[in-house]
């Protein structure tokens, strides 16, 4: 697939929907809980008929437009529109606090802003002292709380619903036939296409500028690696503002795909399997943690035969595909690959066990699978680090999840395990369009099996920071190669192993260097701990803040005949505090590869989960900064007499 200098992302829209008119675009949630279909042709119109109102009401191209709301089949309507006309959209998610909003809005100067309901209209109402550029709200849901419209109505805005603005837009195409092809037709590929601000991980969000080659650069490939066919489903569950669901979105829609508007609550998720039967499901990490943690708590709870089956036949499945893995070349190789010699070690118990991982898959892991649909290709992970025992369950049970890596500054893809071929515990490969490098801290580039920090070129990579000249020249090296701030190491074959954030790297006071990244993803497999996070930056050893999977307490505590009157009271148990230092012990020892100075010195327990906008970024990694901050007494106390 050749894209030229004008081609733009609702160009390749309007050539998905002349192949694909009558095929179902987007499934809508009712509030009954059944699904109503849009074709590819009613979505393509609903878009250019907004892109038609916003021409009525004066918007010129280049102009900025924020849509601060989640996933729903008018966001794309929103955004198709708004890019047809040459405008660009500013997304966020309705999780965006006010000190995000008000930062974003005023920077971008955006006069309108295309609110998802009055909840989200109030938030912009309150800060219209800050927000003087902004003149009108467009919400997607019809607003009619008194309180809310004498609200917008004191903050001097107009407002406007998103309905019947786009059937205003229909009337106006009506009445100027082609006006809105013909603003279609005016865009480039280098043109803005979005503003997407990072999520904050570290500090400050920065506005990424994205073209529209930048996203369209990566389709060709991408389909290649995470294929469907037209009329297949996939589940969308990650915010639709963040680029990751964005590009995914394109991905699907390129080849004739149906999105299912879902979420990634366990519940709702599994029901839509079910109800849907997807092919595909993009999530990240976290999501196909939940999903596996799921598996293994229906296990214990049936308990007896069923789950020593489960247990028995899991043990067989891991060990069959890893001597798999070793004998046809699936592992990362660093060096050269052996294997010949081990086909001639593992051939026959290799053999020897394949009756057994047929029977638990007869047993166990088809019941399994049925929990995902008849028709499931395959998930892809992002947006995060994939914990190793997550990835090897999945493998093992015969369940494809490919492990993918980008960027918000890269739109995002940089590297992506193909569905057909995929290489165990790495990334994938760079995309064609992508260079990329690995570097050590004076920028001398390494070789293959060298850790450094992952560089990144090509045609996917951002236009810079909007408005912020100086951290567009920090992300950038002296030659034009972005800094990923990743560190990762690259196999004779290209594929790439990400190891830790170079910014999330605990120097401790005696100088040793660790990723925290690891230890937490080995913390994770324990089935008592829900999450973990590492400190100890300039400290003598490491520790951890460690939240306690609730359920799996009171189920010990139960077991083993521990009273107590509340489960905050239960944590400060001797018998619990045992438990984990045993699981600790046994999960971060040099048995598993860690090395003494990464031993898990002293932990204190989190009683509340980690929130979106909190302590996770809109993606759900974990804001480290926002940890530093919120729980600041509680590290303190682990080094109280250091």
């Amino acid at each position: 697939m050749v894209f030229d200098s004008s081609y733009t992302v609702p160009k390749m829209i309007r050539d998905v929907v002349k192949k694909w008119p009558e095929y179902t675009a987007q499934f809508r949630r009712l509030p009954n809980g059944e699904f109503e279909s849009i074709t590819y042709k009613e979505m393509f119109q609903y878009a250019l008929d907004f892109g038609a109102a916003l021409i009525s009401i004066g918007v010129k191209r280049s102009q900025n437009i924020a849509i601060i709301a989640d996933n729903r089949p008018e966001w794309q309507h929103a955004s198709i529109g708004i890019m047809s006309i040459g405008a660009v959209d500013v997304p966020r998610g309705c999780d965006a606090s006010l000190i995000d909003l008000e930062k974003i809005l005023a920077l971008t100067e955006c006069e309108i802003v295309i609110v998802e309901n009055y909840a989200q209209a109030n938030k912009i109402a309150s800060l219209k002292d800050k927000l003087p550029k902004v003149k009108t709200l467009i919400s997607f849901d019809k607003i009619e709380k008194p309180e809310v419209l004498e609200s917008i109505k004191n903050a001097g805005f107009e407002l406007l619903d998103f309905t019947e603005l786009r059937n205003a837009g229909q009337a106006w195409r009506n009445h100027n036939p082609g006006a809105v092809e013909a603003e279609l037709e005016k865009g480039k590929s280098e043109d803005l296409a979005t503003l997407i601000f990072t999520s904050g991980t570290t500090g400050t969000p920065k506005g990424v500028m994205l073209i529209h080659q930048n996203f369209l650069a990566q389709l060709d490939e991408l389909c290649e690696r995470i294929f469907g066919n037209p009329g297949e489903r996939a589940l969308s569950v990650l915010p639709i503002w963040h680029v990751f669901e964005r590009e995914v979105e394109y991905i699907m829609m390129i080849q004739g795909l149906s999105i299912v508007y879902s979420k990634p609550i366990g519940s709702i998720l599994l029901a839509d399997f079910k109800k849907m039967n997807p092919s595909i499901l993009p999530a990240v990490p976290r999501v196909f943690e939940a999903i596996y943690d799921g598996i293994l708590k229906k296990m214990r709870k049936t308990g007896g035969i069923v789950y020593k089956m489960f247990n028995f036949f899991t043990k067989v499945a891991i060990i069959h595909k890893r001597m798999q893995r070793k004998m046809f070349n699936k592992n990362p190789c660093f060096t050269s690959y052996h294997g010949f010699w081990w086909s001639l070690l593992f051939i026959i118990p290799w053999l020897l066990m394949w009756p057994l991982y047929g029977l638990g898959n007869l047993l166990v892991f088809r019941k399994i699978k049925d929990m995902l649909g008849n028709n499931f290709r395959g998930g892809v992970a992002g947006g995060g680090a994939l914990p190793p025992n997550i990835d090897e369950f999945f493998w093992a049970i015969g369940i494809k999840l490919v492990e993918g890596f980008g960027m918000t500054e890269t739109a995002p893809v940089v590297c992506v395990r193909p569905f057909a071929c995929p290489i165990f515990g790495t990334i994938g490969s760079p995309i064609r369009g992508v260079q990329v490098r690995i570097a050590d801290h004076d920028g001398f580039v390494l070789g293959r099996g060298k850790e450094g920090e992952l560089q990144i070129k090509g045609l996917t990579v951002m236009k810079g920071y909007y408005k912020n000249p100086e951290k567009t020249a920090e992300a950038f090296t002296s030659d034009g190669w972005l800094h990923t701030g990743d560190l990762a190491i690259m196999t004779i074959h290209n594929e790439l192993k990400i190891r830790g954030r170079i910014k999330d790297t605990i120097v401790l006071r005696g100088g040793e260097n660790l990723e925290p990244l690891p230890i937490e993803m080995k913390l994770s497999e324990s089935r008592y701990i829900k999450s973990s996070v590492i400190v100890g930056q300039d400290k003598r050893f490491i520790s951890a803040l460690i939240l306690p999977d609730e359920e799996e307490i009171q189920n010990y505590a139960s077991t083993n005949g521990l009273f107590y009157e509340n489960y905050e009271e239960l944590l400060k148990t001797s018998e619990i505090k045992k438990l984990f230092e045993t699981e600790i012990g046994e999960l971060i020892n040099p048995k598993n590869g860690f090395k003494l100075f990464e031993r898990v010195n002293r932990f204190a327990f989190l009683s509340k989960p980690f929130e979106v906008g909190v302590e996770l970024s809109a993606k759900q990694e974990i804001m480290r900064y926002r940890i530093a901050e919120i729980y600041k007494d509680k590290i303190e106390e682990l080094y109280k007499d250091e």
